[in-house]
């Protein structure tokens, strides 16, 4: 499969969702003319990463929300992308029906038709104001954790699966869809660069971010796209190095700008099943039940 890694630059609180739908018009027409048959775009695409703030106004806040997808402003990518028979991956935030709070990332298929759904379950950050900081990371108030799991569906002959950000640096993530036999792991990510708890570590952010991703692609026998949102928003660096990552762990394509660049690898899944049949071989490896330990407890408990 060719797959296109869309790496955004930096959308501002200004920036409206049409105007922001015209440069995913741009890089999926981009895609077709490089001859992409599937898209991914970053976590929450349509706006400036609003965590960063604190905002107590519940119209405020709502209106960085999606409460249908496709909506009006939205359908231009949808009809655009099934006319140019491309499917994508795009992450938003998403407000139910009844008034739950996601942040969601959602698989396209060619046709236009949503056929899989992923809602953030490892949520960093903080719920409470810390005026201390130059910069809020608030994922914990205004989104829920993901209730859906991590499904994996078929697509155009692929196991696809989809999680989100800082989902990528939790080995779980790859598991529990590895353990589905996923073979292309789509993932979008808004990351800052800084660091407040440990400012002297923010030159390893880049490499964290690769390092997470390549040991679950080859620990998984999968294949990784890791899609950021870039650049200086709203006077915060986000960090960007959008990778398309190899079962073997290799990064096969990175992003080299902080804009938006499309990045784009021919995706074997025969790579895929070398490293199922032997390195991780999981039914002939794998012993569960000296495992329990992953699931009974959160925190670590050193020995007495």
């Amino acid at each position: 499969m060719i797959v296109g890694a869309a790496q955004l630059g930096p959308i501002q609180r200004a920036d409206g969702r049409a105007d922001v739908v015209k440069r995913l018009l741009a890089l999926l027409h981009e895609a077709k003319a490089r001859g992409c048959e599937l898209v991914v775009l970053p976590e929450l695409a349509l706006t400036t990463f609003f965590p960063r703030w604190w905002m107590t106004d519940q119209r405020e806040i709502d209106a960085f929300f999606e409460t249908e997808m496709p909506g009006p402003e939205t359908r231009p990518l949808f009809d655009e992308a099934a006319r140019l028979g491309l499917g994508f991956c795009l992450g938003y935030a998403e407000k139910t029906a009844d008034g739950h709070r996601y942040n969601t990332s959602i698989l396209v298929d060619a046709g236009g038709r949503v056929v899989l759904k992923y809602r953030k379950i490892h949520l960093p950050g903080h719920a409470e104001h810390e005026p201390g900081r130059a910069f809020q990371h608030l994922e914990k108030r205004y989104f829920e954790v993901g209730d859906l799991g991590w499904p994996v569906t078929r697509y155009h002959g692929a196991v696809v699966g989809l999680c989100i950000c800082n989902d990528r640096r939790w080995p779980e993530t790859y598991r529990v869809m590895g353990l589905q036999g996923v073979e292309l792991v789509l993932l979008g990510y808004n990351t800052p660069i800084h660091n407040p708890p440990a400012p002297e570590q923010d030159h390893l952010a880049g490499f964290h971010n690769h390092l997470a991703m390549q040991a679950g692609a080859y620990q998984n026998a999968t294949w990784v796209v890791g899609v950021a949102k870039a650049g200086r928003e709203e006077g915060c660096d986000l960090l960007g190095q959008s990778a398309i990552i190899a079962p073997s762990g290799e990064i096969v394509a990175m992003a080299s700008s902080v804009g938006d660049e499309l990045i784009v690898a021919r995706c074997d899944l025969e790579l895929c099943r070398g490293y199922k049949d032997t390195t991780f071989n999981f039914a002939r490896h794998r012993r569960p039940e000296h495992y329990r330990l992953i699931v009974e407890r959160t925190g670590a408990i050193p020995p007495v």
